[in-house]
């Protein structure tokens, strides 16, 4: 069976084709679901806002212009991103916290960079974790997820057969998720005994 390519899988959803908006669902349905809880921190939020995101899909893939757009995935995730923000916006950020007043004029003047330094942490474990990987599955990752490259155009840049592109990327995402899990799980086992081994 051949794969349709995402521009062809948004065409058929434009004609209201309710299979190939489940084929979107099942290529980018996870890495939505993944933005989505980094910026909301809740799971149960996260899957409404992936929800809302894809039926948003559904109404306007019509209007998707790949030439002025860009590729289908970046174009989904960016949707998922406003979404997840303006969820954020309206849920999370409208609650008043409970802050001293005198406390108010120093938190104004003092930039958030938290969420700037856990995004640089977590691409630095995730660096980390790749130099742990064989070169080749390396190689596959970096071009994916670094470069944006698809699976057929690493395919083509590498001069591999599709299917040995897609192998590296299960066998290297796979292994990734273990080294990333085995750290996190150090990183709390540290924590839980208060830095002592």
């Amino acid at each position: 069976m051949i794969e349709l390519s995402d521009l062809e899988v948004m065409e058929l959803i434009a004609q209201q084709d309710s299979h190939a908006l489940q084929t979107l669902f099942s290529r980018y349905g996870r890495r939505c679901f993944a933005l989505s809880y980094r910026i909301i921190n809740n799971a149960q939020s996260a899957e409404e806002v992936v929800q809302d995101t894809f039926q948003a899909v559904w109404q306007k893939a019509s209007q998707f212009d790949a030439e002025r757009g860009g590729n289908v995935r970046g174009w989904l995730l960016t949707i998922v991103h406003r979404k997840s923000i303006d969820y954020r916006r309206r849920e999370i950020d409208r609650r008043p916290p409970d802050v001293p007043i005198d406390d108010v004029d120093f938190m104004l003047s003092v930039p958030d960079i938290f969420a700037e330094v856990d995004q640089i942490l977590l691409q630095e474990r995730v660096r980390s974790a790749l130099a742990n990987l064989p070169p080749e599955q390396r190689r596959i990752i970096e071009l994916a997820y670094f470069s944006g490259l698809s699976q057929s155009d690493i395919a083509a840049a590498e001069n591999l057969p599709l299917g040995t592109v897609k192998g590296r990327t299960r066998l290297g995402l796979r292994k990734l998720s273990e080294l990333l899990h085995m750290e996190q799980d150090q990183s709390d086992g540290v924590s839980a005994t208060g830095g002592r081994p």
